[in-house]
Parts: structure tokens; C-alpha cells; sequence
């Protein structure tokens, strides 16, 4: 018996079935939006829907912002480490660098190479008032030295105005606290490798005074680094005419590779070159492992929304059943019943998802003035430079980066829907009643 008014029922239906509705007409969207609203015998479903947009709008949120924040760490990292180590080191092999200025000019001649910079470089302890502390002393000329933006940008006190003449020292802010030295300030440098006397090589201290206070933002570079003209390093490490090696700063930090074998040409002379990848290849390694794992274990935070979505379109399509038979009895196919279902499921990851994005991109766009409110709410230091190693916390938000991120998610949210919606389709007019 109920073979049969199962047959009748579909074969009324498809006699009255409307033929010419289109996919996705206005009826169905009409359909979708009344089961998004809830009433009052649909509260727990609604309370499910609730929960899925919540978590897919975090979740977007939230990757969002931690790979806004993962990016705009490497870039800052890698800004700060190139802008003051370059993005190529030569150094001589077998025999001292004594002809540093000619090897650098024609280095310099070099396509894609903006600056050959030799230098002179030594560990030491810096002494000041407060206390001590271990310093890589470089040397540089004065004209070398402004062609470094990372430090002649950002000078905060002083001057690198004869820099050469003065013999006077540029140190970083963090060294100048930890010192306890302002600017005209004495600083004792102590080198283990003084001179050599019939006793032995006994340590090397001098005064320098303290001609210029630079910030470069990255708080292990402005509590290490102390600049002094090239002249007086040598006489300082006792190594008159030579030099420690040459920086190499060129336009695009990405294209070393291709150049390597160019400068190398360049430099007429038994040379090792090293780029900035061989020599921090263990850090940013670490960074990128980060971010790709940072990246799997949030997605799983989308990925759990958009299952809410598939239990609460299951427990709205068993509510609906009464609903589902009448709509299939008057003509609605199972398509249009599938659709409906989907604009319903696919709504809810569709607009979680915006304002996932909206949130994660005001986020970022304030995340510092946000770090800082929190500090000052809860009396803590968030960031802490010696830590994190940069003074502020960056984001850089990669637009390909987040379009994938949203794609994703509404991949997610509309594979959710799909199995709900099948089911609700294959419901028909007898056995929809027997969800009631």
C-alpha cells in the first residue's frame, strides 16, 4: 500500500512539477532564508547555525591574522638581517684582503649590485658606567657607513658627521641602556688580541666616545652592534691595510644564486662568497616549518565548524520533513529541495567566512595598538624584544596568501552542505512524514 501511494505521489508531483523553474530561482533562496531564521521550536538548531558561523568566522579569523603575523615576522627578520649583514659576504681564502677597494669598486660594476662595502670586523667586551657587555665591533668608512640605510636611517641621536675624523663610535640604543652612556659618552672597547710583547700578547683597551645612538628595531642587532671608522679598527685588531671581507648589497635579495658565480668574477682573486640563505638557512628554515604547521592545526578549527554545519543541516532537514513532502507534493523536484539546502548550509560558510576576513584584516591593520592595550590591561609585556628579537609586533598580510585561506574555508563549509542536501533530496513526499 504504501509502494504504490509512493508512486502515486511521485507521479502527481512530477505531473505538476514546474518544468521551466530555473536552478536557484527566487522561491528557493526564499525557502533557504526562512529556514535561516529560527523560531522558537528551532532554537537548538539555530543555536548549531549559530556555533558554525562562530567557528568558520574565528577560525578565518584567526589564520588570517597568524599568517599575517608569520609573514610580517620573516619580513621584518629579513629586513633587519640583510639591511645590516648585506645579502652577499666575500672573504679571502689564502691569502689577506689588502686590495679591498679596488675588489669592491669592480664589484660593484656587477648588474643588480647596488653597494660593495669592505670591512673590518672583531668580537670585544664594551664597557660602560652601568655594566658590560659582549659587542661585534665592525669598521666602516664614514661613506660606507651611510650607505647602510638600516643605520644611517635610523639614527636617533647624534651624527655620522666625521665620522672618520672623529674616530668617535655609533652604537645601538639598546647597548647605550645596558651601558648606561648618552651621546659624547665614553665607551671602553677590550680586545683579547692586543699586543704582542715578550710576555705574550697581552688584551687591548680603549676609550671611544660615543658619536651617534642608532635603532634599527631589532633588539639583538641594537644591543650588539658598534660601528667605528675602518682606520681605527685596524689599528684596533691589529690588522693595518686589510680587511675582514666585503658586504654585498644587491636589488633583489632573492636573486643571489644567479649571481654568485658574477661576483666571484668580479673579484679577480681567490675568494669564498657566501649568501644570506647559507648563512641563516637553519633560522628561516625554523620560521617556515612554523608557519606551514601553524597553518594545518588552524585549519582544523574551519574544518570543525564546517562538521557543526553538517549535524545542524541534518537536524533541520529531519524538522523539515512535513515541509520537504508538501514542497514535493506541489511540484518542487528533488533538485530545487537539494539547492535549497545548499543556499542554506553554503550561507552560513559564506558569511562566516566574510566576516572571518573583515575581523582578521582589522586585526592585523591594528594588531600593534592592540598589543599594547592588552599590555597595559593585563600589566605585562606581550612582546618582549630580548625574546622576540623585534621591538614591535609586525602583520603583512599576503593577498594570495588569504584569498587561499578563504577559498579554503568555502571549499570547506560547501562540501559541508552537500551530503545534508543529498539526503534531504532523496526524501519523499510518504517517508518525509515519518520524520514528524
Amino acid at each position: 500500500m504504501a509502494a504504490r501511494m509512493n508512486k502515486s505521489s511521485e507521479a502527481e508531483a512530477s505531473a505538476g512539477a514546474p518544468r521551466g523553474t530555473r536552478p536557484f530561482a527566487a522561491f528557493e533562496w526564499m525557502i533557504a532564508g526562512r529556514y535561516l531564521r529560527s523560531r522558537r521550536r528551532e532554537t537548538f538548531i539555530s543555536v548549531i547555525a549559530g556555533f558554525s558561523f562562530a567557528g568558520i568566522m574565528l577560525g578565518v579569523a584567526t589564520l588570517v591574522i597568524v599568517m599575517a603575523v608569520m609573514n610580517g615576522f620573516r619580513s621584518e627578520l629579513l629586513g633587519k638581517i640583510l639591511g645590516i649583514n648585506g645579502h652577499m659576504l666575500v672573504q679571502p681564502i689564502d691569502m689577506p684582503l689588502t686590495d679591498y677597494d679596488p675588489v669592491a669598486l669592480r664589484i660593484e660594476g656587477v648588474p643588480g649590485v647596488i653597494s660593495a662595502i669592505p670591512f673590518v670586523e672583531g668580537q670585544g667586551l664594551i664597557s660602560g658606567p652601568s655594566g658590560n657587555l659582549g659587542g661585534l665591533v665592525r669598521g666602516v668608512s664614514e661613506s660606507d657607513l651611510r650607505r647602510i640605510p638600516l643605520v644611517a636611517g635610523n639614527i636617533r641621536s647624534g651624527s655620522l658627521d666625521d665620522f672618520d675624523a672623529g674616530k668617535g663610535v655609533a652604537i645601538g640604543t639598546r647597548m647605550a641602556q645596558e651601558l648606561g652612556v648618552a651621546l659624547g659618552d665614553n665607551v671602553r672597547v677590550l680586545s683579547p688580541r692586543g699586543s704582542v710583547t715578550p710576555m705574550g700578547v697581552t688584551p687591548r683597551i680603549k676609550a671611544y666616545p660615543v658619536s651617534a645612538i642608532f635603532e634599527i628595531g631589532m633588539s639583538e642587532y641594537d644591543g650588539t652592534f658598534i660601528f667605528m671608522p675602518i682606520q681605527e679598527a685596524q689599528a684596533f685588531f691589529n690588522m693595518d691595510g686589510k680587511a675582514t671581507g666585503i658586504e654585498v648589497y644587491t636589488i633583489d635579495p632573492d636573486l643571489v644564486g644567479g649571481m654568485r658565480s658574477l661576483v666571484e668574477d668580479a673579484a679577480d682573486r681567490p675568494a669564498f662568497v657566501t649568501d644570506w640563505r647559507q648563512r641563516n638557512v637553519t633560522f628561516f628554515s625554523a620560521l617556515e616549518v612554523e608557519r606551514n604547521v601553524m597553518f594545518i592545526i588552524l585549519t582544523l578549527i574551519v574544518l570543525v565548524a564546517a562538521l557543526n554545519i553538517i549535524s545542524g543541516l541534518i537536524m533541520l532537514v529531519k524538522d523539515k520533513g512535513r515541509d520537504i513532502a508538501v514542497l514535493r507534493t506541489i511540484g518542487a523536484t528533488r533538485g530545487s529541495i537539494m539547492r535549497v539546502f545548499l543556499i542554506t548550509g553554503a550561507s552560513i560558510g559564506f558569511v562566516g567566512t566574510f566576516a572571518g576576513f573583515i575581523l582578521g584584516l582589522v586585526v592585523c591593520l591594528n594588531i600593534e595598538s592592540i598589543r599594547q592595550f592588552v599590555s597595559w590591561l593585563t600589566s605585562t609585556q606581550l612582546f618582549d624584544p630580548t625574546l622576540y628579537f623585534l621591538s614591535r609586533l609586525p602583520a603583512e598580510i599576503d593577498s594570495g596568501e588569504t584569498i587561499s585561506v578563504l577559498v579554503m574555508a568555502l571549499v570547506l563549509s560547501f562540501l559541508a552542505t552537500l551530503y545534508p542536501a543529498w539526503r534531504a533530496a532523496r526524501l519523499d513526499p510518504v517517508e518525509a512524514l515519518r520524520y514528524e
